[in-house]
């Protein structure tokens, strides 16, 4: 029969310390949490490989007084309840007195503060748990901590840990929503020596917005409110055209606590069913004003789900929000135009154009070329702002495929020239008078007959009348090209790169997953501040289809990150070939037409599009000499 022990202080404090610390994020934000507690107006957040060998938090709050630096490194010591009752009233971010003990067990931790009432501060050291020493230090008002080689006594938990860039991202997404829920505050946060953010700290819920997810997301954004039944949300949702592949950015936030409500997703995604497609999601920052007395914030360690007593208040208030801010905005989706470069590059462009086009002295004008012909180039059908526009972007494209692997298909430098001694080839005899060759193809086993709403092709083959659906046929014969050169397919570089701006959880899945992008035909790399910069991408793909795509691929690989390297890639497969591929009410000329069915009978694979749907139907005569009669 074994013996009950109570258990040792250090194995207590590691077993509690894996509750609360989980990776150097769940740190980050127990510190960010104190400091605001603290009353920081101010605070600088640096961390280096990914926080796991170094975090230094500095605030300018209230500090800590001499006598009580070492009680706060004791377990369930807090100055934020003093009975039981505080815990139905809880208005704090921490209230547990359980961070400090914890993070301080699983790391070597040091920690310098001083309150305004005291000459000197005072700095405290410990390891594993266990205080070092502590002694006086110059320090200004306030409170600053420094954890290093987080988890050097626990090595089991650095298993788990992934790398240092998707620790660090995460930590990124833990300082983006405590910024966004005080935007009071200036949160400053330094990643390996670069700084990622910076708030301004003008209490200003938009400028904080922008600060944190740049200048193109808060303009998507509209302005929701509404109160009842004691409830109040505020904030912005993202207007209806601007929604996004995943849940990532919506954020909601109870008293000023960072929390996942289920019962917000569903009245948001309620409130938008008929204005956004099946599988996008809006956009939110929504902060709800809920009585302390009626939500419970102690169900979850990392606090992050809580349980209201009225559920059905909390759908209805943001439904009403959100529906309200959809009805309000009479605004439409605008064209996203290319970036103007630089006026001076412009100009040095312009020139180096002119020159190009400007003919020489004594020469003569060129031909006239007869209306309607092809032969006329691009260049002359553009106008020369749209040259002086493009210009100054053809040398950086010029040199990407100048460091590029791409096969040099310039000419040789000596082409030999034609020998005008030799007289040119006879001139091909009549069509109509010549007879056929004995090795003459045999006239095609199909004939197109048109295109119905320019979706719909008609082919006769045989006694079968074929109706195919071009988009379809298209997408799937891009799609098993797709699969059958996997990691070999065509590419494109872009005239001008996209860069793609996505959620720090987008971002950092993401960055896990830039093989399968390279797989399927596209070049990108880390431009940083959660933005994906590609330069090139699969054939028929444009500029905006790429910033859509990508988006969409962050949106999946958050949603579905159980899904296996293989489901992924064959996921980016489809939504390339679904964009790539002719849409329905393209133009398709007779000749585009043959050339289309002619592969498309030639492929016995191409029966469904990777969606599921029929390529084509059929109609044999016996069934349409049946419909009008003609045989019983």
């Amino acid at each position: 029969m074994p013996t009950i022990r109570q258990l040792p202080k250090e194995i207590a404090q590691r077993i509690a310390a894996g509750e609360v610390v989980e990776r150097p994020a769940s740190v980050v934000k127990e510190l960010l949490e104190n400091a605001i507690d603290a009353g920081a107006k101010h605070i600088t957040l640096e961390i280096r490989r990914g926080g796991v060998r170094y975090i230094r938090l500095t605030d300018d709050g209230c500090g800590i007084a001499r006598a009580d630096v070492p009680t706060a490194f004791l377990s369930h010591a807090t100055s934020k309840i003093q009975t039981a009752d505080d815990l139905d009233a809880i208005l704090t971010l921490g209230f547990r007195g359980e961070a400090l003990p914890s993070i301080a067990a699983v790391s070597q931790l040091e920690m310098l503060t001083r309150t305004a009432s005291e000459p000197v501060g005072t700095r405290i050291v410990l390891e594993g748990g266990e205080q070092v020493s502590l002694d006086d230090a110059g320090c200004p008002v306030g409170t600053t901590i420094f954890v290093r080689d987080l988890f050097f006594n626990t090595p089991a938990r650095m298993k788990f840990l992934r790398s240092d860039r998707s620790e660090g991202l995460a930590v990124a997404a833990v300082a983006d929503h405590i910024a966004l829920s005080h935007p009071e505050v200036s949160i400053r946060f330094i990643r390996d020596d670069r700084e990622q953010l910076c708030t301004p700290g003008n209490g200003d819920l938009l400028a904080c917005i922008h600060a944190v997810y740049g200048k193109e997301f808060a303009e998507t954004l509209l302005p929701a409110s509404c109160s009842q039944d004691g409830v109040t949300v505020r904030g912005y949702v993202s207007k209806p055209y601007c929604s996004r592949g995943s849940s990532a950015m919506q954020h909601f936030y109870v008293n000023d606590r960072y929390i996942k409500s289920r019962s917000g997703a569903a009245a948001l995604a309620e409130s938008y069913k008929n204005s956004v497609m099946v599988g996008k999601y809006p956009a939110c920052v929504l902060f709800l004003t809920v009585d302390p007395a009626a939500v419970d914030v102690n169900v979850h360690p990392a606090k992050t789900e809580v349980r209201f007593s009225n559920e059905k208040a909390v759908f209805d208030v943001v439904y009403r929000a959100a529906k309200a801010a959809i009805a309000a905005d009479a605004s439409r989706p605008s064209v996203q135009l290319a970036p103007q470069p630089d006026r001076f590059v412009l100009q040095k462009a312009a020139e180096a154009c002119e020159q190009l086009t400007m003919p020489e002295a004594g020469s003569p004008p060129p031909a006239e070329k007869p209306a309607g012909s092809f032969a006329a180039t691009r260049a002359e059908k553009t106008p020369p702002e749209q040259l002086r526009a493009y210009g100054a972007l053809l040398e950086d494209t010029k040199t990407a495929y100048e460091a590029s692997d791409l096969p040099d298909l310039s000419l040789p430098s000596a082409v030999p020239a034609a020998d005008p001694a030799v007289d040119p080839p006879p001139a091909p005899a009549d069509e109509t008078s010549a007879p056929a060759p004995v090795n003459a193809p045999q006239p095609e086993a199909f004939r197109v007959l048109g295109e119905a709403f320019r979706t719909y092709i008609f082919v006769e083959q045989g006694d079968t009348l074929l109706l195919i659906d071009k988009h379809a046929a298209h997408e799937r014969m891009l799609y098993n090209g797709l699969k059958q050169n996997s990691g070999d397919a065509g590419s494109q570089l872009l005239l001008a790169p996209a860069a793609v701006t996505l959620s720090k959880e987008e971002y950092a899945a993401v960055l896990e997953h830039m093989d399968l992008l390279e797989q399927a035909g596209f070049s990108a790399e880390d431009f940083g501040g959660g933005t994906v910069l590609v330069r090139g991408c699969p054939l028929n793909l444009t500029g905006e289809d790429v910033t859509a795509l990508l988006t969409e691929f962050a949106g999946h690989l958050c949603r579905y990150h159980r899904e296996v390297q293989a489901e992924k890639l064959d996921w980016l497969y489809h939504s390339v070939a679904c964009r790539a591929a002719v849409k329905a009410g393209d133009h398709t000329t007779d000749y585009e037409l043959r050339d289309f069915v002619k592969r498309l009978l030639a492929d016995p694979d191409v029966r469904y599009c990777p969606h599921g749907r029929p390529v084509l139907i059929t109609l044999s005569r016996a069934q349409l000499e049946k419909q009008f009669g003609r045989t019983q």
